[in-house]
């Protein structure tokens, strides 16, 4: 593999993952509901494991070149970071921060799916797979191209791994002792969730409907 390709991947999906989205709100709000953040963030990073599995398959540009199917995606994207959103806002308020809530092994489950799903079904996520990572593999290299692409794809998993573990240490030390900024951060990232899955629907639906009127 180019060594200069690779280094601008690392810098370009260094800066995607430090960039807060979705990911930063369920590392957060996980993190600050349950004793461990570790299983949210081994979640979203196996969402993204699925996504470099399909990506060397070749079914992620098969999805992203059937819009219908990708819309269907969307809107599955859309529901879930809708459904997750709305959780997180119902919790909130009866939610004790003041110390780390003890979760058994079924809550561990439950974060873990509930991250894979977060990263997992959301069509960017994929869109991201498909788009950047291809621009990064070198033809002319030793390694085949889908050993490239599994490579380029497990090191954006090792770099959010990495970003969304920093992102939960830092907010339980710095909110973990503040109830009252806690259940702000909390509130916060309820409202991402439920505002980007609101846009995701947006796209899907207003195209549908001004292609019926």
């Amino acid at each position: 593999m180019n060594p200069q390709l690779f280094l601008a991947f690392i810098v370009v999906a260094a800066a995607l993952a430090c960039t807060p989205g979705v990911d930063w709100a369920y590392t957060i709000a996980a993190g600050l509901r349950q004793r461990s953040f570790v299983p949210a963030v081994a979640g979203l990073c196996g969402g993204y494991i699925l996504h470099t599995v399909l990506l060397v398959a070749g079914l992620a540009a098969l999805l992203a070149g059937m819009p219908g199917l990708l819309g269907w995606i969307t809107l599955a994207g859309a529901a879930y970071l809708l459904w997750l959103g709305i959780g997180t806002l119902r919790s909130w308020r009866g939610a004790s921060f003041g110390a780390a809530a003890a979760g058994g092994s079924g809550t561990r489950l439950r974060t873990f799916l509930q991250g894979m799903g977060t990263s997992g079904i959301n069509p960017k996520g994929l869109l991201f797979y498909v788009a950047l990572i291809p621009q990064f593999v070198s033809a002319d290299a030793s390694l085949p191209v889908p050993v490239q692409s599994g490579l380029l794809g497990m090191t954006f998993v090792a770099l959010a791994g990495l970003v969304y573990t920093a992102v939960a240490l830092l907010s339980r030390t710095l909110l973990q002792s503040r109830p009252g900024a806690a259940r702000v951060v909390t509130l916060a990232s309820g409202i991402i969730m439920v505002v980007l899955g609101t846009v995701l629907l947006g796209e899907q639906v207003v195209p549908f409907l001004a292609g019926r009127a």
